[in-house]
């Protein structure tokens, strides 16, 4: 967020966004689900694929890319999996249903998995986990993209970051894992890049192949790291592979290049039961050793852990927003758009 940053309360940002896409023909219960997600979203940090990403969502609805009305059709069922077409329609009510349906699946076999092909970016990855966990479920699910990450030992973007999603659910407070595959997502460096501020760690090159911290010179260079250098560039490709293959659909090189219109995606979405075997509680010992490590005075967290945090603190004091995205979202409820 930018310093200049004020806080709207979690219902009034719903109720802005569910009005603006009742006006783009949504049903009301989609309407209200899909505003859920995005308000979700900014209530949990995750500003730049939560409000700072609803425009561009509304103008991919008015160039015709998301069919508002489109849910996904069944394509093929293999018991515990199956192979659906997103229909173009929006990309976070597609992925919600795809997990719903993961989630269904699973109380029936132990585990679900639903294979997405045809649909829109998702949004917020990490919502799909969050829903799983909710559900007493171990949720993993994962999306390819548009080229645009450099493998590692090229300068040309030839695989997606494809973000990967797992979570665990746990009374004290869910486990969710929620990462891109570079160091830093595209949306993270503009969020730094409007902070001014530097990358904690490099997270890229600049135009003259040196490593930085610069978020607005990797933005310019469009050369991110892969996390784990050739791992993370290896992790993708695999991902990628994987849902194209179960859903055969685009895989990433198949995918329209152009940032605004990042559509025709694959994606994969397991849920899977824990057996009632008495374990629920080790996952507080794990998370127990894990913070029994001393630290250099940055602390130690587990995934998840400061999302719950942030939530926390934007319902009671209020979602930081953007005063330009927020003006622009008033204009487009004001007039219509």
């Amino acid at each position: 967020m930018p310093s200049n940053a004020s806080r709207i309360p979690f219902d009034q940002m719903f109720d802005v966004l569910n009005r603006i896409l009742l006006k783009h023909g949504f049903s009301t219960e989609r309407a209200l689900l899909c505003a859920r997600l995005f308000t979700e979203a900014s209530c949990d940090g995750v500003y730049s694929h939560g409000l700072n990403r609803f425009p561009r969502f509304i103008e991919m609805i008015g160039s015709g890319l998301i069919e508002v009305h489109a849910v996904p059709l069944l394509d093929a069922a293999f018991g515990a999996l199956e192979r659906w077409d997103g229909s173009s329609g929006p990309g976070n009510l597609n992925a919600h249903a795809s997990m719903s349906r993961a989630i269904t699946l699973a109380r029936k076999h132990g585990i679900g998995c639903v294979a997405l092909r045809n649909t829109n970016h998702w949004m917020r990855g990490g919502s799909y986990g969050w829903q799983a966990a909710d559900a007493g479920l171990v949720g993993i699910c994962w999306t390819n993209t548009l080229p645009n990450l450099p493998p590692w030992g090229g300068t040309k973007p030839t695989l997606g970051n494809n973000p990967l999603v797992i979570a665990v659910p746990r009374r004290e407070g869910h486990v969710v894992l929620d990462m891109a595959m570079s160091q830093f997502s595209f949306g993270a460096l503009e969020s730094y890049r409007k902070r001014s501020e530097p990358l904690p760690v490099p997270g890229g090159f600049d135009t003259n192949g040196v490593m930085t911290s610069d978020p607005a010179a990797i933005e310019a260079s469009g050369r991110v790291l892969p996390i784990g250098y050739w791992k993370g560039a290896g992790l993708s490709l695999m991902l990628d592979a994987v849902a194209t293959l179960l859903s055969a659909g685009c895989a990433t090189h198949e995918i329209p290049p152009e940032v605004v219109k990042e559509t025709r995606l694959s994606q994969v979405f397991i849920a899977m039961a824990l057996p009632g075997d008495g374990r629920e509680e080790m996952l507080s010992e794990i998370i127990q050793f894990l913070k029994s490590s001393p630290t250099d005075g940055a602390g130690v967290r587990y995934p998840g852990e400061h999302t719950l945090a942030i939530r926390k603190e934007n319902l009671a004091e209020g979602i930081p927003v953007d005063p330009d995205v927020w003006k622009q979202l008033s204009d487009m409820l004001l007039s219509g758009r």
